[in-house]
């Protein structure tokens, strides 16, 4: 397993982690996984000895049956503290009331409560805001997560799914005003959806965050199962469950591709679609969830995984973005500026 630097935290966590949408399958979750907490714990074993210091839940999933089933694990597996980044989530409903969902200060004050009690934990070393919350001002959202920090129950503050233009003004908001900034984007990103290209990417280069991509194999298509043009296989994920969404065509084009990849790389074409991400140095932990310890140690092994450049080409040549408004605008005024070239001194006569 190999690690990158967490943004400007100053920490490392491994370039692949362990998500736990799979465990308990609670309610409308049941589609994504139904682990057992016995299945859970075999799969938080696995991926901490295989060198995953990072993992990722959030308060809503499986109604909190989640983070109950990884506080047990970590309880059972009896691992150093200090040596997981244990992350989780706010925003999603956690009960009927009105003020039970969202990301004003009482909510998340009282999620954070919530989510280390059913974690079994003193803290979180990553808090994110699950979404958008249009009905509270994003500042009072910051100085909440401030707060959060500062209460000694985080240790960091990340966003997710977010549009770049309020991911700014958060930033700009808690820079302003002494406040703890995100520092890291949890977003859906893969060869089939790269749309994070636009203006995601752009943002946390700027502004030094950590990429931290959900859904890598988007919902299992690209696990080499499936073929667009069929029924998916019975009982697969995205068989029942078809999100998140891929444009038709440009995912038979992407499939193809991987495909042809493993093939010549002689590796699964799971691996070849998480090590495609893992080819761009903005990625810094790539989220993969499993139902089995098979199918987490295939793609824990994307991390031995090397692309070749001709091979990175090809994927990228099928999945790539179509040109976009003021996108296209700026690659061409930026062109005309890289390609001038001043003239060369005229030399004076001896």
């Amino acid at each position: 397993m190999r690690y990158r630097l967490f943004g400007e935290t100053g920490i490392f966590i491994s370039e692949i982690g362990l998500g736990t949408m799979t465990f308990s399958g609670k309610g409308r979750w049941a589609p994504i996984g139904a682990l057992t907490p016995s299945e859970a714990e075999t799969l938080v074993g696995t991926a901490i000895d295989a060198g995953v210091n990072f993992i990722d839940t959030a308060d809503v999933y499986a109604e909190g049956e989640s983070e109950k089933y990884l506080g047990a694990a970590l309880v059972s597996l009896k691992r150093p503290r200090e040596s997981l980044i244990i992350a989780t989530k706010v925003r999603g409903r956690t009960g009927p009331g009105p003020n039970d969902v969202g990301l004003s200060r009482k909510h998340i004050l009282s999620s954070i409560d919530e989510s280390l009690k059913r974690l079994k934990l003193d803290y979180v070393d990553l808090y994110q805001i699950h979404g958008v919350d249009l009905n509270t001002p994003i500042e009072e959202t910051v100085r909440a997560l401030d707060t959060v920090v500062r209460s000694g129950k985080a240790r960091y503050v990340g966003y997710c799914n977010l549009p770049a233009w309020l991911a700014m003004k958060a930033l700009a908001y808690a820079d302003s005003s002494n406040l703890m900034r995100f520092v890291s984007a949890q977003m859906y990103y893969t060869a089939t959806n790269r749309d994070i290209e636009r203006e995601v990417v752009p943002l946390a280069k700027d502004q030094h965050l950590a990429i931290l991509p959900w859904s890598p194999l988007a919902g299992g298509l690209l696990t080499g199962k499936f073929d667009m043009d069929k029924p998916g296989p019975k009982g697969a994920r995205r068989t029942s469950y078809d999100f998140p969404p891929v444009e038709h065509d440009r995912g038979k084009r992407v499939l193809s591709a991987l495909r042809f990849v493993a093939d010549e790389s002689g590796v699964s074409v799971a691996r070849v679609a998480i090590a495609w991400l893992l080819s761009h140095s903005y990625v810094t932990s790539i989220i993969t969830g499993a139902k089995t310890k098979e199918q987490l140690l295939d793609n824990l092994g994307s991390s031995d995984v090397r692309l070749a450049a001709d091979h990175v080409n090809l994927i990228n040549a099928a999945s790539e973005l179509p040109p976009e408004y003021p996108g296209w605008m700026v690659e061409r005024l930026d062109h005309d500026r890289r390609s001038w070239e001043l003239p060369a001194p005229v030399k004076k006569a001896a």
